[in-house]
This record gives C-alpha cells, sequence and structure tokens, in this order.
C-alpha cells in the first residue's frame, strides 16, 4: 500500500493523494495501513490532532543535504521514534506512521510537501515507544519540485489508526533539498610551452525541475584551480564568475606539468561541484 503524497495543504487540512488498498485487502477488516489509505484519499485529510502520539529524533537523509537532479527518482532514508500511551495498540492492523518533509513555515499550510510512500516500519523498544524507518521518494521527472522549492525543508510526521484517530506533527528539524550542479572544463592549447598562457574554460550549470533540462547558473563566483603532476592538492589561482549563460573563462601561466579544473563551493540552493582535472603538459 503506497501513500504517495505531493501536493500541497488546502486551508486547515493536508491535501494528500493516496493509491487505492489492494481489493484482498480491502475486503477485509481495515488495517492502520489500510486506514491511513482512506484517510488520505479524498485529499482532506484533518491536521487536528486526534491521536496521543508525539514524532522525535526524526533524522532526514542521513544528515546530509538532499540533491535532486532532473529525472532519477532520488531515495531518501528517514528514522524517527514515536511515543505513545502505554497498552495502545501500534500494530499494523490498528497503527500506522510515516514522515513528511515540507516547505514552508506550517505543516498545515506547506507550500509543498512530499510523504513517504508506504508507512514507517516500526520496533518497539518500550512499552510506549517505537523506533521508525521509512522512505521519502522524490520524483523530479512527475512534477514534485519547482524551481522555487530549493531551499530549506522542514521535517514532520504523520500517525493515523484504523479508526481514524491522527495526529500530524511539524517542525521536527530541517533538511536542505538542492538542484544537482554540473561543471566543465577545457584547458590549452595542449601541449604549452613554460611561461605561455593557459586558457581553461568550462561551464556551471543545475537542474531546472520545471523543464526537466539543465541550465547555466549565472553569477556565480568560481575558483580556478591547479594541481602539479604527482601531488595530490589543488591550489587556487584565481576566482572568476559564471556569465549569463554559466560559462566561465580564466587564464593563467604555466609552469609546470599537471591539472587544471574549475570548483563551486555551493549555495544554500546548489550544491559544491568541482569538474574534472584536465591534464596539461608544459613543454
Amino acid at each position: 500500500m503506497r501513500i504517495r503524497a505531493t501536493v500541497a495543504a488546502v486551508t486547515g487540512a493536508l491535501a494528500l493523494s493516496a493509491l487505492v488498498v489492494p481489493a484482498a485487502q480491502a475486503a477485509d477488516a481495515p488495517s492502520g495501513n489500510a486506514a491511513f489509505s482512506a484517510a488520505t484519499a479524498d485529499g482532506t485529510t484533518s491536521t487536528a490532532a486526534t491521536l496521543d502520539v508525539t514524532f522525535s529524533n526524526m533524522k532526514v537523509n542521513n544528515g546530509k543535504n538532499i540533491v535532486v537532479g532532473t529525472t532519477n527518482v532520488v531515495s531518501v532514508p528517514v528514522t524517527y521514534t514515536l511515543t505513545h500511551p502505554s497498552g495502545m495498540d501500534t500494530s499494523d492492523d490498528n497503527f500506522a506512521s510515516g514522515p513528511l518533509i515540507y516547505r514552508g513555515s506550517s505543516v498545515t499550510s506547506p507550500s509543498n510537501e512530499i510523504i513517504s510512500d508506504d508507512p514507517g516500519t516500526c520496533t518497539a523498544t518500550s512499552s510506549t515507544t517505537l523506533n521508525c524507518s521509512a522512505t521519502i521518494y522524490i520524483r523530479p521527472a512527475e512534477g514534485d519540485l519547482s524551481n522555487a522549492d530549493a531551499g530549506t525543508w522542514n521535517a514532520g510526521g504523520l500517525a493515523i489508526t484504523q479508526n481514524g484517530d491522527s495526529t500530524t506533527q511539524g517542525s521536527l528539524g530541517t533538511t536542505k533539498v538542492q538542484r544537482y550542479s554540473k561543471l566543465t572544463v577545457n584547458a590549452g592549447p595542449e601541449p604549452v610551452y613554460k611561461g605561455k598562457t593557459v586558457t581553461s574554460t568550462g561551464k556551471l550549470s543545475r537542474a531546472n525541475w520545471e523543464d526537466g533540462q539543465y541550465h547555466g547558473y549565472t553569477g556565480q563566483p568560481v575558483k580556478l584551480q591547479f594541481r602539479k603532476a604527482g601531488t595530490s592538492t589543488y591550489t587556487t589561482i584565481k576566482t572568476v564568475t559564471s556569465d549569463s549563460y554559466g560559462n566561465v573563462k580564466a587564464t593563467a601561466t604555466a609552469q609546470y606539468d599537471g591539472y587544471w579544473r574549475f570548483s563551486f563551493a555551493g549555495t544554500t540552493t546548489t550544491p559544491a561541484v568541482s569538474a574534472t582535472g584536465d591534464y596539461v603538459d608544459v613543454k
């Protein structure tokens, strides 16, 4: 049973989109997972807390930024703790929970949100505590994200019983969702005489989630770096700025055989990236 949700919330409620429970399962008494699906299927699940459970210790993507390109589905692991009253039935037949990430200041009125496809898998660690894990899938090719969504997202959770008692909790931490970046370099001439000019050209680009292409990232500082043959460390020679197409160009004086590359430090919306070094032989 999937509980995929990728649409924004309506006033006072989470607007969710869920897939139908398999017919064989629906024919039986509803399980917690089935109730989770049914409660969200009409897109108007109330955020009013009617279930006495609390989410904590939520960790999204192992604490790392979430980098999303234009086509590949990104799997985001999430772990969390659930605290509930002693004696509460938290079996799969009665109870289901799952993590979500949302854009905006409030879980009740996000500009975008993405919920795990499936409920979390939980293990009891005491009579009142569950340790859970789940996966959130981000599908850029299916319109899960717009370019404005790049940046900081908040973490939250949703829990429900087969009777429809539920709770939604936000502000459980933050994560960054970033637009995948690329950087190229071509250094020449090859070979070059010592003391002559080496010219390096390249392009800094990043994913556009709205048209599925990569476009130049303009006006960004990019470092020209050099690594002498036989060594392992790059040294920054100078910093240039990407033009209106994301192109970068820099010149330097040839002294030693070695590798030239461009390196970008990254921003809140776009991860750091370095081009693969281009070897130039010096005569």
